[in-house]
């Protein structure tokens, strides 16, 4: 248990080592229970490494059919008159699941699951927030908050976001027995998911969160969506306590945005201004945490290995042979 740091040379070598890592770790789990249990993330960095499992399963590595998933997250306020259509909106995260991975996939999951925050109308929440401020309070130091709504609200809607989307998410991954392997990515900022930078490490379970304007501009920067006014505002999220819970994270970074944040939350004391640096946290507390980076975003982590070494932190560059799938090396 601890960290251990891979650097690799490219996007395409992180994949491979990733799902190198991935693979490992199901099938360590599904001789040891009848299923192994998945926290998933969206984003472009898992993408590779979501084509090499489903390579993976599909070549009979593992049983597909034995896995069970988690998303990290999902929007709340994507356009559509219904939840079933924002669902399957091409924002949605169910969607980008069902087009990166699990369409993949011969032999389907046991269940996937994403946060409900489809479920949400968000006009509604935001009408019911501002009819009732003695139900709820902001907690965070920067421009995304989380919505604390407290436990008897006198709003049923709020009452019903709380129970069933939010403490409902929660409990359904108690129930599964927890997770066994958690894939994360991280934002520029440092946060993990839609747990945004500030919001406070403790209590941070499943969230509501009223999304940073940093957050919005990026959404519409990368072109996910046309203006500010057409992103949602708010997403429903797992926070950092709740990720970290996991049997083992996985955190995968690569480019130049991600140097800062892969860096300060390893060479830095723990802050909920980088929420990916709770994972330190973790780590002392018995957790098992894998870093897999490329070398830009691995750059200052690999100068201050002799600082990393001293701690006990494993780091160790990673040549990727040339069959596709093949084992670890260094």
């Amino acid at each position: 248990m601890g960290i251990e740091i891979f650097v690799t040379d490219d996007f395409a070598s992180m994949s491979e080592v990733a799902a190198d890592i991935a693979k490992d770790k199901i099938q360590q789990v599904l001789k040891q229970k009848q299923e192994a249990v998945l926290g998933l993330a969206t984003g472009n960095s898992p993408t590779g490494l979501y084509k090499h499992l489903a390579q993976a399963a599909n070549q009979g590595e593992f049983d597909s059919k034995r896995c069970r998933s988690f998303n990290l997250d999902e929007y709340v306020g994507l356009p559509g008159e219904n939840a079933q259509l924002r669902v399957m909106h091409p924002e949605s995260y169910a969607f980008f699941m069902i087009q990166e991975f699990f369409s993949l996939l011969k032999g389907k999951f046991i269940e996937t699951n994403v946060p409900y925050g489809a479920l949400i109308e968000q006009k509604k929440l935001v009408a019911e927030l501002k009819a009732n401020p003695q139900d709820w309070e902001e907690r965070g130091t920067d421009k995304g908050k989380s919505v604390a709504i407290r436990s008897n609200p006198d709003s049923a809607y709020l009452g019903w976001i709380r129970k069933e989307i939010l403490d409902g998410y929660a409990r359904k991954i108690r129930k599964a027995g927890g997770i066994d392997l958690q894939v994360i990515g991280v934002g520029g900022r440092g946060h993990v998911a839609f747990h945004e930078s500030g919001i406070p490490f403790k209590g941070s379970n499943v969230l509501l969160v009223k999304l940073d304007g940093n957050t919005v501009a990026n959404a519409v920067a990368d072109g996910h969506f046309a203006t500010e006014k057409d992103s949602p505002r708010y997403a429903v999220s797992m926070g950092a306590e709740l990720v970290y819970k996991a049997k083992t994270v996985m955190l995968l970074a690569n480019g130049e945005r991600k140097l800062e944040p892969i860096t300060r939350s390893i060479l830095d004391d723990p802050s909920p201004e980088i929420p990916i640096s709770y994972g330190q946290i973790y780590a002392e507390r018995g957790g098992n945490l894998i870093y897999v980076l490329d070398k830009i975003a691995g750059r200052d982590l690999l100068a201050g290995r002799q600082a990393l070494k001293a701690r006990g932190i494993r780091i160790r560059e990673v040549d990727v042979p040339a069959p596709a799938g093949s084992k670890l090396s260094a």
